[in-house]
């Protein structure tokens, strides 16, 4: 009897981890479980906070990705049964498996902080985007150059910075009464990079009128305040939060070593139960003395081993060890872009301007020729 191999969730590390198994299982059922039925350009789910029409040039249809063969299913995953090996799914009959690579991405940590998770907005799929782009409309409509609409973004990582400048567009594009505070609990915007990334990213934030506040963690959340630790409270019409990621609860009684429910696993993706493989932001995937970062690149990288992998797994062949190549990043301020310890330009450690948004574009529309076609990547260059 063949072997049935189930793939949980439709992000970059899901996405490539199908395209590879499907080059690389030649008996076996491969069975693509996932809520939506797009796979999704997350880095770029931001846009449509601006403009919500982004997203006819970020969602791919499955059906463009996956080969005939590959069975599709349009489901929530709620559990894992490690002991029988079945997949268990919202509203829809579970599914038995031999090996599973879990790729369903992160939940969002709110670390504990009363009414943070009851009032915040958050960014982790299209929905929380489009949420925002009407949670930020409709405070406009109320208010008054004299009295604006203010829009707290807390966390000031990729995705803050990111959504706050968004919001920045939509107030210009629109000239809507829209005031925007990044919060952020460090010293510094970007926490942990370098002080030239740093400040070319607070000073084109700045220039958008995005006021900065670093160094006071918050404590509470309430209806209509955000509570600092040592500032003044801050009253707010919409607040998003981007501080922290942590697992899908439906892996929190799988049986498997895990920590806030991201799945542990070596550099060969294996979790503590050989039959099931982690990958993406559902999972630390050991590093040397450190894990993978929880990036978009890193997924896609690992997802052609992790592949590969279950495959040998399924064959009793060795294991192919994993480690991530860091090309660098670019983070988009609106229109603009900055972009720091690329591999491709070795001579410039940051850059932004017009080479950092071609290459904003060019890694999104790379992603999406890779996994559908260049004419599909092209025709969303505009929207990228």
């Amino acid at each position: 009897m063949s072997a049935t191999v189930a793939v949980l969730g439709a992000g970059y590390a899901g996405v490539g981890t199908v395209q590879r198994l499907e080059s690389e299982l030649d008996d076996a059922e491969l069975v693509w479980i996932s809520e939506t039925d797009y796979p999704l350009v997350l880095h770029e789910s931001h846009r449509c906070i601006r403009d919500p029409a982004v997203q006819e040039s970020i969602t791919i249809p499955v059906e463009e990705i996956k080969t005939p063969e590959t069975r599709f299913l349009e489901a929530e995953v709620v559990g894992l049964d490690t002991t029988d090996r079945v997949v268990e799914l919202a509203e829809h009959e579970d599914v038995a498996y031999d090996y599973v690579v879990v790729a369903l991405g992160s939940g969002t940590a709110f670390y504990g902080i009363p009414g943070l998770e009851d009032h915040a907005h958050t960014l982790k799929s299209l929905e929380d985007a489009l949420g925002i782009h009407d949670a930020i409309v409709n405070a406009a409509e109320t208010a008054t150059a004299a009295d604006p609409a203010r829009v707290v973004v807390g966390g000031a990582g990729l995705s803050g910075i990111q959504t706050a400048a968004e919001v920045a567009r939509y107030r210009d594009e629109h000239d809507a009464p829209i005031e925007i505070v990044l919060v952020e609990a460090l010293d510094q915007i970007f926490p942990g990079k370098p002080t030239s990334v740093q400040r070319a990213l607070r000073r084109r934030l700045e220039a958008r009128t995005v006021a900065i506040r670093t160094g006071d963690p918050i404590t509470e959340t309430t209806p209509d305040h955000v509570v600092f630790d040592e500032g003044e409270d801050l009253p707010y019409d919409v607040v998003v939060w981007t501080g922290g990621i942590s697992g899908r609860e439906a892996m929190a009684d799988a049986g498997i070593d895990d920590e806030h429910n991201r799945l542990k696993a070596d550099d060969t993706f294996r979790t503590s139960d050989d039959r099931v493989f982690a990958i993406g932001d559902s999972a630390l995937v050991a590093q040397d003395d450190a894990v993978a970062p929880p990036t978009a690149q890193a997924a896609w990288q690992a997802a052609e081993i992790a592949g590969q992998n279950v495959a040998r797994a399924i064959a009793g062949r060795p294991l192919l060890s994993w480690r991530h190549d860091d090309k660098g990043t670019v983070i988009s301020i609106g229109e603009d872009a900055v972009a720091y310890d690329v591999s491709i330009v070795p001579f410039r450690e940051t850059f932004g301007s017009v080479p950092a948004r071609f290459l904003k574009k060019m890694i999104a529309a790379r992603w999406i020729a890779d996994v559908t076609s260049w004419r599909r990547a092209a025709a969303a260059w505009s929207d990228l």
